[in-house]
């Protein structure tokens, strides 16, 4: 158990010192922007003692030597987009904001790479790439994640089908140690098998074990042509047993989400706009990329043929850019729609062959249950995210407005829905991470001997638990 101690000036003073006297927070009124992630429960929070924005490595450096040195609980923060309480700071600690840290400062061209500080903004950080030609597939839902937010929960998004997570284009990482020092792992290279892979270990280590500073991440080359398909579906178990035939077919798309119309009537509800398809009770969206319009046509001819083959009703083509970013703004603010009566997103994610049987146990426990649960997700990827909700549930539909005595029902329904995701062969979490939320699920998912070896890694890397304490396990 670390000793929580009360800073003294003294210990402010030297902070100051270290990173300069306006890069030290401490007032209250401050401090609450940082006390909390974007989890909707106000219970996941905690007010830190002071938040520091270091300049350089050396910074971060010399103020974990001295957080270990009095046994200070230290969090790194990053856009604070997360949605399990990982960036929550411990009480009486530290935490380190990379506002100054935030330079793209190098965009590699011969070896399509892009070399960034660990504060920058992925809004930002693809406006610089895009700049050379570049392309980034990895999006997580908020823009204003950072990349060494992203890299530490090993972040997903709906791009994954193709191309993969953030750790399938992590190729270097500097890391500040919790005892003060500072390693460089990886490089401009694909291929490495020189010893144990420690890069690997700090993806997704959401900040336990060290403090990201900067990153090189891989890139590909900017697709020319990109389209975007709606399917309209009467039932959301015809729109999901598709997907694994898209995905094996010869024209593997960028993102395959599922979408069910009741989410879709409470983001229309909240933009006051129209999804641009009307017909069915469930949705595909597909993205694709092509080198020409010819490939992007090739494509979707062979995607609505697999989709119409599966039952589809309607196949929807956004033939251009704006009618595609109609789409994909509308799915981007599903989210901010349902946040204000959210209660938690699950971050459930099992084999293919297992999603349409989990979202029918989702339907079930909200029938049973009375409470609304709407879930999309990645039907091409596994990634279920279903959103327990204030709102009752009622004959088949939500009633929009809230559920009384939803705080009992809460964790009976979280409970049931983990445990048919456990029985599938599923994970506790695809993309988010565990953080806070999550860790009590996860030895159930893993078993007690991995968490043990987790927590003997962080051991090692953390002797005196100064690093984010708390979370994952």
């Amino acid at each position: 158990m670390l000793n929580f101690r009360v800073m003294e000036a003294g210990l402010i003073k030297k902070l100051q010192g270290i990173a300069g006297i306006q890069n030290v927070i401490f007032e209250n009124e401050k401090l609450q922007d940082y006390s909390h992630d974007e989890f909707p429960l106000p219970a996941i929070k905690n007010l830190p003692l002071l938040a520091v924005k270091p300049r350089t490595a050396d910074d971060i450096s010399q103020i974990l030597k001295l957080a270990n040195k009095e046994k200070i609980p230290v969090t790194p923060r990053g856009g604070g987009t997360g949605l399990c309480g990982g960036c929550v700071p411990a009480k009486g600690g530290i935490v380190i904001l990379f506002d100054n840290l935030n330079k793209v400062l190098e965009v590699d061209n011969r070896n399509f790479m892009v070399t960034s500080e660990a504060g920058v903004m992925l809004k930002d950080l693809y406006v610089v790439i895009e700049k050379e030609g570049l392309f980034f597939p990895p999006h997580p839902g908020d823009e204003t994640a950072t990349v060494g937010g992203v890299i530490a929960t090993n972040a997903g998004g709906s791009r994954a089908v193709k191309h993969g997570t953030i750790r399938n284009f992590t190729r270097g990482l500097e890391v500040v140690l919790p005892g003060g020092g500072i390693i460089k792992i990886g490089g401009k290279f694909i291929k490495n098998s020189s010893g144990l892979n420690l890069l690997n270990l700090f993806i997704g280590s959401e900040g336990t074990l060290g403090v990201i500073t900067k990153a090189i991440i891989g890139l590909l080359p900017m697709p020319k042509e990109t389209g975007c398909l709606v399917v309209s579906y009467e039932k959301i178990a015809d729109a999901i047993k598709t997907a694994p035939e898209i995905v094996k077919s010869d024209c593997i798309p960028l993102a395959v989400e599922f979408i069910e119309l009741d989410a879709i009537e409470l983001t229309e509800r909240y933009l006051g706009r129209a999804w641009p398809v009307k017909g069915g009770g469930a949705y595909l969206m597909i993205l694709l990329d092509a080198a020409d319009k010819e490939g992007i046509n090739h494509s979707s001819e062979i995607i609505a043929e697999i989709c119409l083959k599966n039952g589809a009703r309607d196949v929807f083509v956004a033939d251009n850019k704006a009618r595609q970013k109609e789409i994909l703004d509308f799915r981007s603010q599903m989210y901010t729609a349902m946040k204000p009566n959210c209660i938690e997103t699950l971050d459930i994610a099992v084999p293919l062959s297992e999603i349409a049987g989990h979202v029918e146990a989702v339907h079930r426990i909200e029938k049973e249950h009375g409470l609304w649960l709407p879930t999309y997700g990645h039907a091409g990827d596994g990634n279920v995210h279903t959103h327990i909700m204030k709102f009752g549930f009622k004959e088949g539909r939500p009633v929009f407005s809230e559920q009384k005595g939803w705080e009992a029902i809460y964790p009976v329904v979280r409970d049931l829905l983990h445990e048919d995701a456990r029985k599938r062969g599923g994970i506790v979490s695809g993309e988010h991470g565990i953080g806070l939320v999550k860790k009590g699920y996860l030895g159930e998912f893993l078993g007690d001997t991995q968490v043990e070896i987790m927590k003997k890694i962080k051991a090692v890397f953390d002797p005196n638990g100064i690093l984010n304490p708390g979370k994952i396990f």
